[in-house]
């Protein structure tokens, strides 16, 4: 089991995890990031798990579909190089 750091918010350690796996390609986008399943991963309440999802959520690494659950979001696609061009 996922031992937790005693000085942290166990949501923003969940967050912090399910994070590092979107950004390290663990998971890919489209992925569903399951509330039952972080709960019994890590071992915590429900409500915990709602709210790290809701932080991946704000920061726009998940989204989420009603009655379908929360999936990692598909990256945007990189600037043209016109676009580049553009910008200097």
């Amino acid at each position: 089991m996922f031992e937790f750091e005693p000085d942290r918010p166990r949501w923003q350690q969940v967050a912090d995890v399910i994070r590092e796996r979107i950004e390290s390609g663990t998971y890919q986008p489209k992925y569903l990031v399951s509330e039952l399943s972080l709960v019994q991963e890590f071992g915590i309440a429900r409500d915990t798990a709602r709210k790290a999802v809701r932080a991946l959520r704000e920061e726009g690494l998940i989204y989420t579909v009603p009655h379908m659950g929360s999936f990692v979001s598909v990256p945007n696609e990189a600037e043209s190089p016109e676009d580049q061009a553009s910008t200097d």
